[in-house]
């Protein structure tokens, strides 16, 4: 539904700054009704990225299609099939919900019994009955998203993108936005590209992209990225982070990373971790804080795949072809 190639962008250089390139020969895949997590350090490239999608932006070179369409030859037809929300509120806070709706639907052209009977539809899953005339900014800040989705849905968008939409959203509020994005994504079978730093937000997706320094470096399920870095890790926190990581290296012979006050030990023999974390007390029990084995989680494949060199030749890391 959503195909990219070999996609680049370069922010011409101002005074005497340099040019920049913000995205670096991307090339991926979103398939039809399927819901995408892109996600990446901050610079990475993923908000240019998103600029690019919704047409905020073009690119130095590369193509996107949408739905078969060509992103910048047949813009027009990209934005009948296509809804954004973006991470800053595009709804009007001194106008009513009803309001804001009407306004949307007059840009598309919906009237009379047609847009009654959408914007119904689009309120259908919200806790926004009875709130048509209530001022946005009387609203929580989640009933303030639900607006915003509910806006972009009246208009049955195939391909959905949405750019950090639970940005300032309390816990609750988030898992409820959330599940309702997943409910309408389902029945509706959009396809959906949502940037996020919240790893708990991507355990129920599809897939999961990372990007970083402009690079797509992963691609894959959820489950598929944890197996990357194996079913077990060892966390160690200490007195002496680096000190104590510079003995395991040398005197064990074991690869571990810092990270913070962290020492981690990602890939364990035959993995089997609880051995090993015996041993490693046995010897160092003066200088460990805490000790842990656990499961890794998307955020640990984040620090595992964004804290490695990106060659400079890198393009775009298939992680199930090559298993790596």
């Amino acid at each position: 539904m959503i195909t990219i190639q070999n996609l680049t962008h370069i922010y011409p250089g101002a005074r005497k700054l340099p040019p920049r390139t913000a995205i670096a020969d991307l090339s991926l895949d979103v398939k039809d009704g399927e819901f995408t997590i892109l996600s990446g350090p901050n610079g990475s490239g993923k908000s240019t990225l998103f600029r690019i999608l919704c047409g905020l932006a073009l690119p130095s070179a590369g193509t996107v299609t949408v739905a078969g369409f060509d992103l910048f030859a047949q813009p027009a037809k990209v934005r009948e099939v296509m809804g954004v929300v973006f991470q800053s509120p595009a709804v009007d806070k001194h106008l009513s919900v009803g309001e804001n709706l009407k306004i949307h639907a007059d840009l598309y052209g919906l009237k009379g019994a047609d847009f009654v009977r959408r914007r119904d539809g689009a309120l259908s899953w919200t806790d926004l009955d009875g709130r048509l005339d209530h001022k946005v900014d009387t609203l929580s800040g989640g009933l303030a998203r639900q607006v915003e989705l509910a806006k972009v849905l009246m208009t049955d968008p195939k391909v959905l993108l949405l750019d950090e939409p639970t940005t300032g959203l309390d816990p609750m509020s988030r898992r409820n936005f959330l599940a309702a994005l997943h409910k309408l994504q389902k029945e509706r079978g959009m396809t959906v590209l949502m940037t996020s730093h919240v790893f708990s937000e991507a355990d129920d997706v599809d897939r999961v992209a990372i990007m970083r320094e402009g690079r797509l470096l992963a691609h894959d399920t959820p489950a598929a990225l944890k197996a990357m870095i194996g079913t077990e890790m060892v966390v160690i926190q200490s007195k002496d982070t680096e000190g104590l990581a510079a003995r395991l290296r040398t005197e064990m012979g074991l690869a571990v990373r810092c990270l913070g006050d962290e020492v981690r030990l990602e890939e364990t023999e035959n993995g089997d971790s609880l051995p090993l974390l015996e041993r490693i007390l046995e010897r160092y029990r003066p200088d460990i804080l805490s000790i842990s084995i656990k499961q890794p989680g998307l955020d640990d494949v984040f620090i595992h795949v964004t804290s490695k060199a990106v060659p400079d030749h890198a393009l775009a890391l298939d992680l199930k072809r090559t298993g790596t």
